[in-house]
């Protein structure tokens, strides 16, 4: 019986499932972020190019 309230108290876990989330949030934003700056620098890329 102790061993099962133990487990249930151990709250090691949940901070692994929590740096993971955070981890995940982290990579959607630069994801986000590098695919609305990616058609803008392809634009200027591509005028750059035109002018050259």
């Amino acid at each position: 019986m102790k061993f099962i309230n133990r487990f249930f108290k151990d709250e090691s876990g949940a901070t692994a499932i929590e740096y993971g989330l955070i981890a995940a949030l982290i990579a959607v934003v630069i994801i986000g972020a590098v695919t609305a700056l990616g058609a803008g620098v392809q634009t200027n890329m591509q005028a750059v190019a035109d002018a050259l």
